[in-house]
């Protein structure tokens, strides 16, 4: 998957690329709206990441002129600034998102994985993987064909687990993302829920869904 990012200022646009690269992103980036639309128009992105405030052209100019040429390249805007009217203004130009700084490099990640699945034409209210199926709005759960039980909290981390399938994530994204910033309890309890949901998904099972990454974390996909 590769992303354009463009954001003038210089140590976030370094940490963005980084963080991207090192989630598994091919990622290319600048820094002035004038080389994103020429970056845009003559190489192919999945998606562009654009800050709206950017020296020689907006991130809204680039996408005026990126549409207006017909290139349909899914856009996430940031911007500090947030009011309505320009969120409406933002979306009105055919973002897919927008968002405010500061924010959260997960929060940036999920709209990336959610205008992909959008772009890919696999927007669902479920996620698959193997025999396993999850109903995001009426959070049930289907594991061959039958419905299992899960707490709210092993819903959650198998929510955020499958939305990520394929991707390696560690104790302390899982422990972030579920339990919150604030969780005071240590990260042991990311191993003792993902043993609950093992239990519940891969015991008896010869296609497993749940694996440990040692040393690091965690990674949903069907192995045998």
């Amino acid at each position: 998957m590769k992303l354009l990012i463009a954001e003038d200022e210089k140590s976030l646009n370094d940490v963005i690329t980084k963080k991207l690269t090192h989630e598994g992103f091919s990622v290319d980036s600048c820094f002035n709206g004038a080389d994103a639309l020429d970056r845009l128009l003559y190489a192919d992105y999945d998606l562009a990441v654009l800050d709206i405030m950017m020296p020689e052209m907006s991130g809204t100019d680039v996408v005026t002129n990126l549409r207006r040429e017909g290139k349909q390249t899914p856009v996430i805007f940031l911007t500090a600034k947030d009011t309505i009217s320009d969120r409406v203004a933002g979306l009105n130009l055919g973002a897919s998102y927008y968002i405010v700084k500061p924010f959260s490099f997960d929060e940036l990640i999920a709209r990336i994985m959610a205008v992909m699945r959008t772009a890919s034409g696999s927007v669902t209210n479920s996620v698959t993987l193997g025999g396993l199926t999850l109903h995001t709005d009426s959070h049930i759960t289907e594991l061959d064909g039958k419905e299992i039980t899960l707490t709210g909290k092993e819903y959650d981390l198998l929510e955020f687990l499958m939305i990520n399938k394929g991707r390696i994530l560690s104790k302390a994204k899982i422990l972030s993302h579920v339990w919150g910033y604030d969780y005071e309890g240590g990260d042991k309890i990311v191993e003792v829920y993902m043993n609950y949901l093992r239990k519940k998904i891969d015991s008896g099972r010869d296609e497993k869904l749940i694996h440990t990454v040692r040393g690091i974390g965690y990674v949903m996909k069907v192995e045998k």
